[in-house]
């Protein structure tokens, strides 16, 4: 048995200025493996140097898990390398310093069972069309795709990419992609760079185009190249495990709309990437825009994500690096305005780029939000167009003190294969309001356990009631309450 321990009670307690933070809402994090950027710190050899990247991990999450952030998007696909045993491409040398060589342990099997012990989601990020400078190349030598299928990619600006243009470049993606689906519990798949590169007006698909593009533009080609590869990504995924998510980090400008019709590089227009359409389709779950700007070029395209939502989750991605001094010296204002106004209009969360640089302290962004914006937990919220349908409710809690911590248990429901991990919800009185986010004391549960540490000497009573919910998010009504009184003396 895992043993699990709420370690945020305080907060249960803390009166909050702030207005109160909403029961269900996204906050993301990217986690980036490529260039030691957030984990890990350099690659291992040996046994001891193994456990202390995966303590490295922990250490992160801990910290990430103490501002309640709730989905980890992991970096396991960089640039024609990944983090996990593959049939098809080879491992990075972040964590073993060698091409094609997996450490002495699986780095995404690991990550997502640290992740879901912390109640936390794990999606797979996955860097889609780039496959590596020249330099990449060489020191991948054979294993590399544009060595042992040349026919699938293009070199361009430096760089090289698999051509979106080519259907079987998109098979050869779709193969990967089925292949970690398969063999992972990952929560999502999460597409970054599914779109044309920069400069696209040189990238070289115009015999391409004349072959295949029929009477299109160049322009709605493409566009059509990249939801192709949408279209049958999603179908795929879904097919093997249909609570497994889809989402992608378009450009943060959607298209040049009225009120900024000087956008400048939009994912419509400069990169071919019609997220409007992938919406409206149904071929994506959720959109986290790289919203990395200020003032006009942010809050009205928030809007304008939120008007083509199409019930779909748009997750604003805000630019926590550019709190830096070298990267923009923003204030940590300039993030919390971002976020009230995405919460006002309608989204269903924000994602931070990156995990270092929202937990480094640079100018208080970590302690603003753990302690007024995220300083209760929140469920993340249902995926009712892919399932709505709501599993049984567990019996009551049983609470028992040992030592210094309550521990509370609880049975599954029986016979309901349905529940994925459980919540548990909290009051300091004689009921409970579960419809409030001051009241979840844990989510994301996936034990039957909670221990519960007692903080002071003083008398106290609790109310406690736990519900289950399935890999979509779909929650049962809540248990029967459990009235429980304490007091360290014996009366």
């Amino acid at each position: 048995m895992k043993r699990t321990i709420v370690l945020f009670l305080c907060f249960v307690f803390s009166f909050n200025l702030f207005a109160e933070a909403p029961k269900t809402e996204i906050r993301a994090v990217w986690l980036t493996t490529i260039y030691g950027l957030d984990w890990p710190k350099r690659p291992a050899k040996t046994k001891m140097e193994y456990e202390l990247q995966q303590e490295e991990l922990r250490t992160l999450l801990d910290r990430l898990q103490g501002a309640n952030i709730n989905m980890i998007l992991l970096q396991v696909r960089l640039r024609g390398d990944v983090i996990y045993r593959s049939a098809i491409e080879p491992a990075s040398k972040v964590f073993s310093g060698q091409y094609g060589v997996m450490p002495g342990y699986d780095p995404l099997t690991f990550a997502i069972e640290e992740c879901h012990k912390r109640g936390m989601e794990c999606h797979a990020w996955f860097v889609t069309f780039p496959v590596g400078s020249e330099k990449t190349v060489r020191e991948q030598g054979r294993l590399s795709v544009v060595k042992r299928h040349p026919e699938l990619c293009k070199r361009h600006n430096g760089e090289w990419f698999l051509d979106p243009g080519l259907p079987e470049a998109r098979t050869y993606l779709r193969s990967l992609v089925k292949e970690l689906v398969a063999n992972y519990d990952i929560d999502g798949v999460h597409f970054d760079y599914i779109r044309y590169p920069e400069k696209a007006n040189r990238f070289p698909d115009k015999s391409l185009h004349r072959k295949y593009g029929k009477n299109k533009t160049l322009a709605d080609w493409r566009r059509e190249n990249i939801s192709l590869f949408v279209s049958s990504v999603y179908d795929d995924i879904k097919a093997l495990k249909p609570w497994v998510q889809v989402s992608s980090s378009p450009l943060g400008k959607f298209s040049r709309i009225p009120k900024s019709p000087n956008a400048g590089w939009t994912a419509y227009e400069s990169v071919f990437q019609d997220v409007r359409r992938w919406l409206k389709e149904g071929k994506h779950d959720m959109i986290v825009p790289m919203m990395y700007y200020l003032y006009d070029d942010f809050f009205p395209f928030i809007d304008n994500w939120v008007e083509n939502a199409n019930g779909r989750f748009i997750v604003p991605g805000l630019g926590a690096y550019r709190i830096d001094k070298a990267e923009g010296n923003w204030e940590v204002s300039h993030i919390t305005d971002q976020i009230d106004y995405a919460r006002s209009f309608g989204v269903s969360g924000a994602a931070f780029f990156r995990a270092k640089n929202l937990i480094g302290g640079n100018k208080g962004l970590y302690d603003e939000l753990k302690n007024n914006y995220y300083n209760y937990p929140a469920m993340l919220p249902p995926l009712t167009w892919l399932n709505n349908e709501q599993p049984t409710a567990p019996e009551e809690i049983r609470v028992e003190k040992i030592g210094n911590e309550l521990k509370l248990s609880w049975d599954s429901p029986k016979e309901d294969e349905k529940t994925a991990f459980y919540t548990v919800y909290y009051s300091p009185s004689d009921s409970i309001d579960t419809t409030s986010a001051k009241s979840i004391l844990a989510t994301g549960l996936r034990d039957t356990v909670l221990f519960l540490p007692l903080q002071g000497t003083a008398e106290q009573e609790f109310s406690f009631s736990v519900s289950s919910s399935t890999r979509y998010r779909i929650e049962s009504i809540p248990s029967c309450e459990t009235y429980y009184y304490y007091s360290k003396y014996s009366k």
